[in-house]
């Protein structure tokens, strides 16, 4: 993967509050007993198994106040000669590229206008409009308010603890992220949401749908990828390489609902599957990347 060091890098697109002391309230709605106290990565595998790369928080949760945002100082990290050294900076061009890709390809393939959405950046914990959150739970999507979050220190965790070190594994969890954006615009997490009251007891198979098709249509964006453009028209990635998709499908199966079982000691339980297996994350980021077409994410088969 190689990024354009002439792509100007859009921090608009990004709400920085690492400066802004945390939530002021700790981990809502997944209240987890950890080992030793602290926070150790096997509470964090635990949260992982509910949220991670799905977005995993209720619209009703308490929402309090969101933190200050304040970009100062990433506006002009991200504006320096090296800025692509920086692990902000290219994730905020990430998030460029994947929110340029479905400005042109939402009205083109589904006939609906995109509607950019934020991404935050914090440290530790956040007030969302989902309630307040913590970084264990892994990166996650707001429908309540339309805004990704995420720690970036969530991808050294991917990488030492979950088995995905590779750099591609970074724009796939956005993309995936931008794949829950989607749904929301498109109407699609709203009728799972009312399949699973009409249904709740396969409300784990709903859902395990909605987080394949976000895989799928993370494939659909890096089928796409070289050919998304900064504001002024520049390329954002020069190449992406086999090497890089592989390790976006190596991410697929560290994070696949067996593979997170089985790192936590357990046996694997398909009935308590919420994201999908190793083998259908995969499958459907392949599907949507060989055919860089999102229109071939149907995950659902008419489910809804």
């Amino acid at each position: 993967m190689e990024l354009n060091d002439k792509a100007r890098i859009d921090t608009s697109q990004v709400q920085d509050v690492r400066g802004s002391g945390g939530s002021g309230g700790g981990l809502g709605g997944l209240p987890i007993p950890l080992p030793n106290g602290k926070g150790g990565w096997l509470g964090l595998l635990v949260a992982v198994i509910v949220t991670l790369v799905g977005g995993g928080f209720g619209v009703n949760e308490l929402a309090g106040d969101e933190p200050a945002v304040d970009n100062v100082a990433l506006n002009e990290k991200c504006a320096r000669a090296d800025r692509l050294s920086h692990l902000d900076c290219r994730n905020t061009l990430f998030v460029n590229s994947v929110q340029d890709y479905w400005r042109e390809a939402l009205p083109e393939r589904f006939g609906r206008q995109y509607q950019p959405a934020p991404t935050t950046f914090f440290a530790n914990a956040v007030r969302t409009g989902c309630g307040p959150a913590d970084s264990g739970v892994g990166p996650f999507y707001c429908p309540a308010n339309r805004t990704v979050y995420i720690d970036l220190g969530f991808y050294q965790v991917l990488a030492d603890k979950l088995g995905a070190p590779g750099e591609f594994a970074q724009p796939y969890v956005l993309a995936h992220e931008y794949g829950h954006h989607v749904q929301t615009l498109l109407g699609t997490e709203a009728q799972m949401r009312r399949a699973q009251q009409r249904d709740p007891g396969n409300a784990n198979r709903y859902s395990v749908m909605l987080e394949l098709q976000a895989d799928c249509y993370a494939g659909a964006w890096a089928g796409n990828a070289t050919g998304t453009d900064d504001a002024t028209g520049n390329k954002i990635f020069t190449r992406i390489t086999a090497d890089d998709i592989q390790q976006g499908l190596d991410t697929a199966a560290a994070i696949g609902d067996d593979a997170i079982q089985k790192k936590m000691g357990g046996r694997v339980n398909e009935s308590a599957f919420t994201h999908g297996s190793s083998a259908d994350r995969q499958r459907w980021f392949r599907v949507g990347f060989d055919s860089a077409d999102p229109t071939r994410c149907d995950t659902f088969s008419g489910a809804l």
